[in-house]
């Protein structure tokens, strides 16, 4: 049955006798979300549910709270967890192309880094002090004279054998070569050999080949003789080097654990040093041979850039797990990159360049992204969807693929991804990636749908003064009296559009508590009054209703001609609602109908 509405039916009063308080600054700052116990339940289930594919979607309009309650939720949960650990690439001795990714305790990465660095300062001092010492002198002096002697032992026999055969051995380039010796004890020129009698002349040639097949013996054994010399000196010197490299990485191996992968690490890079070791003794000075003879090249350095760790995620002095809210989720910052430096016009990297994203930094964690932002970067969003599911985060050059004749490239190894990820976007875009997405509904299967809009109820009446308090003495505004507080809770109805309800998007509600502030502080008022609150809307809406004030002086003017009196056959008056995005409002507009003959027949 219709009946007539008053005015008082159509507004509800906030009854201000439900505040016990002179200003705001008596109450006592507001504790967690507003009417958002739905959401909020949601949230809390998704964070504490391990298991695979919980992920988290937050829903709702701007300015419901959303990024607050999730920080708040985040915050006080991450607190009470167990910090994740450090990250480092190092060199793979193995496979440079491929770094290895090494797991430390939290603020143990910064620690190895430091002393494998002092790794290297230590061996460069103190390995050149072995190599300079007596005993190493000693015994390498011995190993060379011994090879020396046996040399000579082996030239000398040649040279009597030769001797005998009428023979004399002479060095020649790259060898020996040898001149027969005719009876004067000289050289045979090629007169006399060609005036000696066939029976003289094949027996020189008969003993002139036997003496060349004693050479290349002679040959072959000194090659194996000097390969190992070669094999003794080096021996010699890897256990002089090991004598002061051993303890050294020992030390380090004690300090980190029993961890496999560091094992296998600093045993290869035991190995890489003894059979480099020429690189850390004491440089020697030769000019380096330049195919321009008045120009001096460059001596090229040792790299000691491969014995050193590059951390990625320094995880000490944490307390906790991380949280990171990643606002720019290209592909690049969610999953980090390698950096390229330019030398003689090329490009080049190597493991010390690999810089970390967003994944290894909230790895143990929680990484939140606007999901908006997610889905203008699709290569970031299918790649995101790829390693939560396969639980490993790699980093990768993402353009390869779409080059025209591969390159050589460092592939990182796989770092395992433990990760909660919460998307934070509106509706739209929730129920697209749901209805369209079958990964989606997989990975993210968690909703926690935030509403607009609240029970008008006294408890929330008081939340909202709280409300108040908490944003006037946190940006550091004047204090509310009850009857500001009040017309703050009047707009929130309106803004909900009921009048047994409150709105929830807070975004408009604190904008409305920073006008009202600037209205009370330009009338040098010392609170915030139901006056002032009222200023704050009036103006808003006067700075926003040009629009509106243009239609009614055209109805002023008579240019839109509306009639509210007396009765029009036909004609009727109608209402539309007008939105601007910013403001609405109505404007009246004249709806007729016309009557005429139809030609007959059957509707």
């Amino acid at each position: 049955m219709s009946r007539e509405l008053s005015l008082d039916d159509l507004f509800q009063c906030c009854d201000e006798s439900l505040f016990d308080f002179r200003t705001t600054d008596e109450v006592p700052p507001l504790e967690g979300i507003i009417g958002q116990e739905r959401a909020l339940d949601s949230i809390d289930f998704g964070l504490n549910l391990a298991s695979t594919g919980f992920n988290i979607y937050v829903l709702g309009e701007s300015g419901t709270g959303k990024v607050s309650a999730i920080r708040s939720f985040i915050s006080k949960k991450a607190e009470q967890e167990k910090v994740p650990s450090d990250w480092c690439y190092v060199h793979n001795f193995r496979d440079p192309a491929e770094p290895l990714a090494i797991s430390l305790e939290p603020g143990r990465g910064a620690a190895f880094q430091k002393d494998m660095e002092e790794l290297v300062a230590s061996l460069k001092v103190e390995i050149p002090k072995i190599f300079d010492s007596k005993e190493y002198k000693q015994q390498s002096n011995v190993i060379m004279e011994g090879f020396q002697s046996r040399q000579k032992d082996l030239f000398s026999s040649l040279e009597r054998e030769a001797g005998e055969k009428g023979f004399k051995v002479q060095p020649a380039m790259g060898g020996f070569s040898i001149v027969a010796i005719g009876e004067s004890g000289e050289p045979l020129t090629e007169e006399e050999f060609q005036s000696l009698d066939e029976e003289k002349a094949n027996r020189i040639r008969e003993n002139g080949k036997h003496i060349q097949e004693k050479i290349d013996d002679m040959r072959r054994v000194l090659k194996a003789q000097e390969r190992t010399t070669r094999e003794k000196m080096r021996d010699l010197g890897r256990e002089a080097a090991l004598s002061v490299l051993g303890h050294l990485v020992e030390d380090i191996r004690a300090q980190y654990g029993s961890d496999e992968k560091l094992s296998s690490y600093l045993e290869g890079v035991k190995e890489d040093i003894l059979d480099n070791i020429d690189d850390f003794k004491a440089p020697v000075e030769v000019a380096a041979p330049s195919p321009v003879p008045s120009l001096k090249m460059p001596k090229q350095e040792p790299d000691f850039h491969k014995y050193f760790v590059n951390v990625i995620v320094n995880n000490g002095g944490r307390k906790g797990s991380p949280c990171v809210i990643e606002s720019n989720p290209t592909y690049y910052n969610l999953f980090g990159r390698m950096e390229h430096k330019f030398q003689s016009g090329a490009a080049f990297t190597d493991f010390t360049m690999i810089k970390a994203g967003a994944l290894h930094k909230a790895n143990g964690g929680y990484l939140v992204i606007h999901a908006l932002d997610l889905v203008r970067n699709l290569i970031s969003y299918d790649a995101l969807k790829r390693a939560i599911r396969n639980c490993e985060v790699k980093i990768e050059d993402v353009w390869e693929q779409h080059r025209s004749v591969p390159t050589a490239i460092m592939k990182p190894g796989p770092i395992p991804l433990d990760v909660k990820v919460i998307l934070i976007g509106n509706p739209e875009i929730y129920y697209l990636m749901y209805n369209q997405d079958e990964e989606y509904r997989e990975l993210f299967k968690v909703k926690a749908d935030f509403d607009n809009r609240m029970e008008r109820s006294e408890e929330n009446i008081r939340k909202y003064a709280a409300f108040v308090a908490t944003k006037a003495k946190g940006e550091k505004l004047l204090p509310f009296d009850p009857s500001g507080v009040g017309k703050v809770v009047e707009f929130g109805s309106r803004k909900a559009g009921d009048q047994e309800k409150l709105s929830s998007k807070f975004s408009d509600i604190s904008n409305l508590i920073r006008e009202s502030h600037y209205w009370a502080a330009k009338e040098e008022a010392t609170v915030v009054s139901g006056v002032h609150v009222e200023k704050a809307i009036e103006e808003k809406i006067y700075r926003h209703r040009r629009v509106e004030d243009r239609m009614r002086e055209v109805m002023v003017e008579g240019t839109l001609i509306v009639e509210t009196s007396g009765t029009r056959k036909g004609q009727i008056n109608g209402l539309a609602v007008l939105d601007t995005g910013d403001h609405s409002f109505g404007k009246p507009s004249r709806i007729t109908a016309t009557v005429y003959a139809g030609k007959g027949g059957v509707i």
